[in-house]
Order: C-alpha cells, then structure tokens, then sequence
C-alpha cells in the first residue's frame, strides 16, 4: 500500500515538476527577447541619440520575468544557490532533515505570504488599470505585477513538489533499514 501511495506521489510530482518546466522553457524564450531589446536600445541611444523609455521599460519587464519564473524552475532542476557550508558534513539522513526543516519553517511560509499579499497588490493596479509613470511607458502594468502571484503559486507547487521527493526519500530509506 505504501508503495502505490509513493508512486501515485511521484507521478503527481512528476506532472507538476513537467509543468513547471515547460513554463521556464516557454519563459526562456524571453532572454532571447530582452537581449535583442537590450541591443537595439544600445543602438538607438549611443548609436542614433534617441533611447526610448518604452525598450527600458520592457527590459526590466522581460528581465523580471525572468527571475520570477526562473525561481520556480531553478527549485525543481535543483540548480538553486545553497549555502552548503552548513550540510557540508552531514550525512544524507540529516541533510534530508535540513532540507525539510527549511521548507516547512522558512520557504513555504513565505511564498505563502508573498502569494496571499501579491493577491490585493495585483487587483489595486488592475482596478485602475495602472500604466507606467512616463509618459511614453509602457501600459498595462498589472500584466507584469501580475507575474507576482503566478510565480509564487509556481515556487509553492515546486517547494511541495520538493518536500514530497524528499519525504518519500526518507521512508524508502527507512524501510530498506537505512537509519
């Protein structure tokens, strides 16, 4: 029975990891963009004089993106930053431990927050249709703020994703007499 449980848990970690890659690929696509958006405002302001506040706009649009979905994506391919100083000399049993504790204690709860107050934030902007404060910027500025919730709601899938693969980790561990 335990083992059906563990594989139903990872088909659905597998399902929700895929789709979560398949948005950061989709959202990679917007490198390409920003670097020609990047390029073509270098041309135009050192080039021609002429920079344009719609291309600096949009750059710091595709470059949050970026970041924001990147989260996501960087939590599921395990290609996140750590701070291995701490689990340098522990062993897997505790860096498992480590590694749940950190979850449930610190990430979780804090997308959960980032998710739950990006919610009114999103809504007041899309309420008054906020547009940039230049006069030639971009419009639509809810579009981007709105990557806020979608991405957190992406970390939180990711994190339990995460916590599952791990917890799994731990009772197989546990029933092949690995304590």
């Amino acid at each position: 029975m335990a083992q059906k449980v563990q594989g139903m848990a990872d088909r659905i970690c597998d399902a929700s990891e895929n789709f979560i890659k398949l948005v950061g690929h989709i959202i990679m696509w917007g490198n390409g963009i920003l670097i020609l958006v990047i390029i073509l405002q270098v041309v135009l302001r050192y080039g021609f004089g002429r920079g344009m506040v719609v291309l600096e706009e949009l750059q710091w649009h595709l470059y949050g993106l970026g970041i924001m979905i990147g989260a996501s994506y960087a939590m599921v391919t395990d290609s996140h930053i750590r701070v291995d100083i701490i689990q340098s000399g522990m062993s897997q049993k505790w860096k498992n431990r480590w590694e749940v504790f950190g979850i449930l204690f610190l990430l979780l709860p804090f997308a959960i927050v980032i998710f739950h107050q990006s919610l009114d934030f999103v809504y007041e902007s899309f309420r008054v249709n906020e547009s940039s404060d230049a006069p030639l910027g971009l419009p639509f500025r809810w579009i981007i703020k709105g990557v806020i919730p979608i991405s957190f709601a992406l970390m939180i899938l990711a994190t339990i994703s995460r916590l599952i693969r791990i917890l799994n980790s731990m009772v197989k561990g546990r029933s092949n007499g690995n304590r």
